[in-house]
């Protein structure tokens, strides 16, 4: 018997572009994800259907990208959403694109690629909008950054339900983070929803969002970024009330993180994978019949990023409850990142000779996990380094590019992502203030003020912002005398305010509180510490 032709996939790189130009094909780019059902679905419908593969195969370039493991092909290509299907030229540029097609639309809209690369070849292709707009609209920062934000919280704000929208949902935890200080009811409330409706009460940790307005129908693929920002966001929700259950979802994702997404298979003493796929028949069932059935695929692949965002979450929980378990496994998975740093400060994506290197992603979050754990643990690691190579090789103007150029298609043009910036620049703040270099403090504030003026088109989502813009403008910090681990270093880690820093061991066995560069004042025990920072 004959068999069945299958869609011969490329790999991303100048081999395939160069073969699409000798042949003169166009290039059917297709990103996907290991978490995403609808990627596994089109694989197992459409791309098995042995016409649509010949058809494929015969006329046209395929090239498959894991978009989690290439943020910079993601993040020039993606439609929206995984699969991305996207229709190039031989020199990257874009026909037209969609995300899942059935078989029916994959026949339609392959017909239409091939009138229009018949018609207008390359002149039938264009530079997605992201890469066009290269140029921030600048500004200088101000009060009305913050001020507007908490406009944009309470014009988006849902009273029946929680949450920010009027559809769809994402639990957005930085943007609860800006609201528990500011806004603190939403904050909670929000809080209440995203642990009622997007925490697996049976297996642990989080789903990524609901598709409905009353959190109903959530998409149930658990991503280890989205998880660590969540406990995150849970630890804070639990430091301002005292609100046990808030604690107690924040342990039960930790837990899942600690046993599902573990792994031994790291460079350090192991790391946590980067995600569990949303298979929706399995999560709907009860657990007696969870418990004999074979759970969603884990995507073992232990990305930098996603790892530092942990370390992150996890020295925050930490520093509020004294979990040990949480220590231990910050400190292995740090030791994990630190494997990935190169002695430069550039950052490796993931183990292996086809990572990336240096993207931005990486070296923003990777500066956050490394700034964090200094305050908790007392261990800097190769902060400075992360960030001196982040500032020498990627800024450009006051703005950030989101990696080195690369070979193929579009990545030798700039982009400039906002959100990866924006998380740079709030790390280099905290890192300002535990070296005591004001230079970090000042790219932040540069790198901050080059979108100042798009404020008014930020949402609710670009809370980050608003809180990175309060944080550069007013920074607040506690200097703590005695070492990491201290009566004095834990109190402070506990009554501070999230926004500030803590400094640890920096001589002597007094705690001081400053306001910008203004001495609040100073503290010798726990006791008056929480007085000092109660009266300010």
């Amino acid at each position: 018997m004959d068999e069945q032709p299958k869609v011969e996939w490329r790999e991303w790189g100048p081999e395939a572009f160069a073969t699409a130009e000798r042949t003169g094909s166009p290039i059917l780019l297709s990103l996907v994800t290991p978490w995403s059902p609808e990627c596994a679905a089109m694989d197992a419908s459409t791309y098995a259907e042995p016409r649509i593969a010949a058809h494929v195969n015969d006329g046209f370039v395929p090239i498959r990208v894991d978009a989690d493991r290439h943020p910079q092909v993601r993040d020039r290509y993606t439609m929206g959403g995984f699969p991305s299907t996207v229709f190039l030229t031989p020199d990257g540029r874009v026909l037209t694109g969609a995300t899942y097609l059935g078989v029916d639309g994959f026949r339609e809209i392959l017909d239409r690629v091939r009138e229009t690369w018949d018609a207008k070849g390359e002149a039938g292709g264009s530079i997605p909008r992201q890469l066009r707009e290269t140029e921030p609209p600048g500004g200088s920062l101000s009060a009305a950054v913050e001020e507007r934000m908490i406009e944009q919280l309470l014009a988006a704000y849902d009273e029946e339900f929680g949450g920010w929208g009027a559809d769809v949902k994402f639990p957005l935890p930085r943007t609860i983070e800006f609201a528990l200080v500011r806004a603190r009811e939403q904050a909670t409330r929000t809080l209440e929803a995203v642990r009622t409706h997007l925490l697996d009460t049976y297996g642990g940790g989080f789903y990524r969002y609901a598709t409905e307005r009353d959190w109903s129908e959530p998409r149930r693929a658990k991503l280890l970024d989205d998880n660590a920002a969540l406990i995150r966001a849970f630890a804070h929700g639990y430091r301002y009330t005292g609100e046990e259950p808030y604690r107690e979802t924040a342990e039960r994702a930790i837990e899942y993180l600690t046993t599902t997404l573990w792994t031994d298979d790291a460079p350090g003493t192991g790391a946590f994978a980067a995600s569990q796929a949303g298979r929706a028949r399995y999560y709907q069932l009860d657990a007696t019949e969870r418990e004999d059935a074979d759970p969603p695929p884990v995507d073992g692949t232990v990305f930098a990023d996603r790892n530092a965002l942990a370390v992150d979450a996890l020295c925050t929980y930490y520093a509020y409850t004294d979990d040990n378990r949480s220590r231990r496994f910050a400190e292995r998975a740090l030791d994990t990142v630190t494997e990935l740093v190169d002695e430069e400060g550039a950052v490796t994506h993931y183990p292996g000779a086809d990572s990336p290197r240096g993207l931005l992603v990486d070296q923003s979050r990777v500066l956050t996990g490394l700034t964090t754990a200094w305050q908790v643990l007392g261990e800097p690691g190769p902060a400075r380094a992360v960030a001196d190579w982040t500032i020498e090789h990627l800024a450009e103007d006051d703005v950030f590019r989101d990696g080195p150029p690369g070979e193929a298609g579009l990545l030798d043009r700039s982009l400039y992502p906002f959100d990866y910036a924006v998380a740079f620049a709030d790390a280099a703040i905290t890192l300002a203030a535990l070296t005591g270099e004001s230079s970090y403090r000042e790219t932040a504030r540069e790198t901050l003020a080059a979108y100042a003026d798009a404020t008014d088109r930020m949402g609710v989502e670009a809370a980050e912002y608003a809180t990175s813009v309060a944080r550069v403008r007013q920074p607040r910090t506690i200097e703590v005398g005695p070492a990491a681990g201290s009566d004095l270093h834990r109190a402070a880690l506990r009554l501070a305010d999230h926004e500030a820093v803590v400094v640890p061991g920096v001589g002597g066995e007094t705690t001081t509180v400053l306001d910008g560069e203004a001495t609040v004042g100073s503290a010798e025990t726990p006791t008056e510490l929480e007085s000092l920072l109660t009266d300010a």
